[in-house]
């Protein structure tokens, strides 16, 4: 387990994968010097979802300020080049068997939501919902965000083809 509080957006991950019965490891990065000289971006879970592959995740934040998740729009989906190439780099690192992805860890700010279908997870006074986007398909499909900050993100038609919620994904 991790030496630190994690923000609540991987607390509110963390609870839902006990919640759903999903082994995982929750990665402490202030440990990453146990890889010696590799200067990788740390991930933030190993997922060991019953039969499948091992699944190296990034959690990333962020809020959902829409009314309704019917045509997916409004769902910021960002990450840092460094994001990117950590998370390949890990995938290299681990070998074949392993997946990684990013998970999208939405907080809902409105109360009334249309969520369409979609699964939504209360935690700690908050409702979230968790999207993933496999890497492979990430690297495919994005653009550059803001060369300044060095971040990338999805197009929104990109992102609806290929987001699908963490159930589908684990279950």
């Amino acid at each position: 387990m991790r030496d630190f509080p994690p923000n609540h957006y991987e607390r509110a991950f963390e609870n839902w994968l006990i919640d759903n019965h999903i082994q995982y490891i929750a990665v402490d990065e202030h440990k990453r010097a146990a890889f010696g000289r590799l200067k990788i971006k740390s991930f933030d879970f190993l997922l060991y979802p019953g039969n499948q592959q091992i699944i190296i995740a990034e959690v990333k934040g962020r809020l959902f300020r829409g009314t309704s998740f019917a045509k997916l729009t409004g769902f910021e989906c960002w990450v840092t080049t460094e994001d990117v190439d950590g998370l390949t780099r890990w995938r290299e690192v681990f070998g074949p068997g392993h997946q990684a992805i990013f998970v999208f860890a939405y907080k809902v700010e409105n109360i009334d939501v249309d969520f369409n279908g979609r699964a939504v997870y209360d935690f700690d006074a908050n409702r979230y919902t968790f999207f993933t986007v496999r890497l492979d398909e990430y690297r495919r499909f994005m653009k550059r965000r803001s060369p300044k900050w060095q971040t990338v993100t999805l197009p929104a038609d990109k992102f609806r083809k290929c987001a699908v919620q963490m159930q589908k994904l684990l279950f």
